[in-house]
């Protein structure tokens, strides 16, 4: 199947699985809960697709030990987003989970000595400030500490990408998505001692309909993108992946109603697109 088929998947996906998860936390009683319950569901649906996948898996025991450990900042990234986007707009963490390209660029630079590109700079810089457009204003101290969460779940899910490189074309493709969503969920309820009954209950008094969405849009989402990544060249599909921002804008303006700082977002949207070109150029 072509790349672009999966790229459209995931841009739908994306959407989706955006605007429902900000529905999916409106009735938020536990956030660690809540997160293992869309993990949860999301593992056991993605199942159902390993047949349409090659089976295989990773000889290599190096693999294993980097999966273990990109799975420890997957968590801690997951974790950290359902609280974060349970006080932030979708539209509006749409645009800062783009985050993450910046840090990758720049822990290329310092950290493994990679060259310094001027369009990648450039990009960055992009990136950063479409970020300072949104939330440079007098904001109230709980609307800072979302956006000071949503800015570190990025870093912990940056530092995740550069152990997992190209790790999921050792694996069959929906295992790999399966376990990357499958084992956080072990991670997250032993370190905040969650029971089982608190996950019931987050599904019991939750939106049930953007609680299975968002799960099942949360694993083939994945699926979609690391597919297009496999089969496309990364400098074409991940400028095009980035659509999602001024797509979450649009839909998030039109079904959720968020109209705050509407030119900003989709000004902040356009610079994010464009920093993502002159990165993966």
């Amino acid at each position: 199947m072509d790349w672009t088929i999966y790229l459209i998947a995931y841009l739908i996906l994306g959407v989706i699985f955006d605007q429902s998860y900000k529905v999916a936390t409106r009735n938020l009683k536990n956030a660690g809960a809540l997160t293992i319950l869309l993990e949860f569901i999301g593992t056991i649906t993605v199942l159902f697709a390993i047949p349409f996948f090659e089976m295989k898996f990773p000889t290599d025991p190096k693999v294993y030990i980097f999966l273990t450990l990109a799975i420890v900042f997957y968590a801690i990234n997951d974790r950290l987003n359902t609280t974060v986007r349970s006080g932030m707009e979708a539209s509006t963490f749409s645009i800062i989970k783009q985050l993450s390209s910046v840090f990758m660029i720049f822990a290329g630079i310092l950290f493994f000595k990679e060259e310094f590109i001027l369009n990648k700079f450039i990009g960055a810089i992009l990136i950063i400030l479409s970020n300072v457009l949104i939330f440079y204003k007098k904001e109230s101290t709980k609307q800072n500490k979302y956006v000071l969460l949503g800015i570190l779940a990025n870093l912990f899910y940056a530092i995740a990408l550069f152990l997992d490189v190209n790790i999921s074309e050792s694996f069959n493709l929906p295992i790999y998505v399966a376990i990357s969503l499958g084992l956080p969920t072990i991670l997250i309820a032993l370190a905040e001692r969650i029971k089982p009954k608190e996950i019931i209950n987050e599904f019991k008094v939750g939106n049930k309909s953007a609680i299975l969405l968002t799960a099942i849009t949360w694993s083939y989402m994945i699926l979609a993108q690391l597919r297009a990544y496999q089969l496309g060249n990364v400098s074409i599909v991940a400028p095009l992946c980035a659509l999602t921002v001024i797509l979450n804008v649009i839909v998030g303006y039109i079904f959720l109603k968020e109209k705050d700082n509407l030119v900003r977002k989709i000004i902040s949207a356009f610079l994010i697109i464009l920093g993502i070109i002159l990165i993966k150029v």
